[in-house]
């Protein structure tokens, strides 16, 4: 049976830059058949953990426990990345295609060890002030805006989100938020963090909840970006009043167990997070759950 589908003009210019350039190309439909997606054609996970991944000489540092997506803010280091280590850029504006985006992204787009761009870490929705809101209202057409210039300009990269829960970590939320078919991203990462004060351990139900509720607002399971808890303490609170709890070992490969029922063959995945960011403690101190995830990112991949 022959499969016609009627490709939006932007696609189309997207699918001949990637042909010129080499790119293997991957099709995916979008739910409901509305449009259709376009990527590269990937042969691997690709294991990321940001914050504080560069040492004084430049030295990738989770590239120790075999994470192969670096996050890179300089294109000198995105260029002094080892063979086999991808870039993932952080932008972080959600502004549209304005001058300071265009001088953040266009230096990266000749690499060859780029990945794609992080566009933004829990962008908001909502316009007006609500509680514990931190950051100014997020479009999802400066979203989009931002990802069909990069899909158009950049042939191959990808963008990412990680998605804001907008309601509770009980009963999780993503609606009114972002998906593919209304922001154009293409990978949308979960931060269901399960081991809490509170708990008096993990609730590992709670990743089931947040993949149920992604999937609900149209996000589908071939784009979401597991991301698994490797951080505890500190300043940072949970949404029971709590605080977030390291995982011993044994938690840790419940989390990943838990994730790969899930979403068995993710394009990438995600340990928040390698550097501390408020006081706390961070895989790159945390000695007992290095080897956890030295042996999960040296399986082999089911892509």
């Amino acid at each position: 049976m022959r499969l016609t589908a009627r490709i939006p003009r932007l696609l189309a210019c997207a699918a001949v830059a990637l042909v010129a350039a080499d790119v293997p190309l991957s099709l995916e439909l979008l739910p409901g058949g509305r449009a259709l997606a376009l990527y590269p054609a990937r042969d691997r996970v690709l294991h990321y953990a940001p914050n504080n991944n560069f040492g004084p000489n430049g030295d990738y540092l989770p590239g120790r426990l075999g994470f192969n997506l670096a996050d890179v803010n300089t294109v000198d280091q995105i260029t002094g990345l080892e063979a086999g280590v991808k870039g993932l850029v952080w932008i972080g504006q959600c502004n549209g295609v304005d001058i300071k985006f265009l001088r953040t992204v266009q230096p990266y787009a000749r690499s060859q060890k780029l990945f794609g761009f992080y566009l933004m870490d829990d962008p908001d929705p909502r316009d007006v002030l609500a509680p514990a809101k931190l950051a100014p209202r997020c479009a999802a057409e400066d979203l989009r805006a931002e990802s069909d210039w990069i899909h158009t300009n950049i042939p191959g990269a990808l963008t990412l989100i990680v998605l804001m829960n907008m309601s509770s970590s009980k009963t999780p939320s993503f609606d009114g938020t972002y998906n593919p078919a209304n922001s154009h991203v293409d990978l949308f990462g979960l931060s269901p963090y399960p081991c809490r004060t509170e708990l008096n351990g993990c609730e590992y139900e709670m990743i089931d909840r947040y993949v149920t509720a992604a999937e609900s607002w149209g996000v589908p399971r071939s784009r979401m970006v597991p991301i698994y808890q490797a951080f505890g303490g500190g300043e940072w609170r949970d949404d029971g009043g709590g605080q977030y709890v390291l995982p011993r070992p044994d938690q840790e490969r419940q989390i990943l167990a838990r994730w790969r029922a899930l979403v068995e063959a993710p394009i990438l995945d995600m340990a928040y997070s390698w550097g501390s960011q408020k006081t706390d403690v961070a895989l790159e101190t945390a000695t007992d759950l290095k080897e956890v995830f030295s042996l999960h990112n040296k399986v082999p991949n089911r892509r």
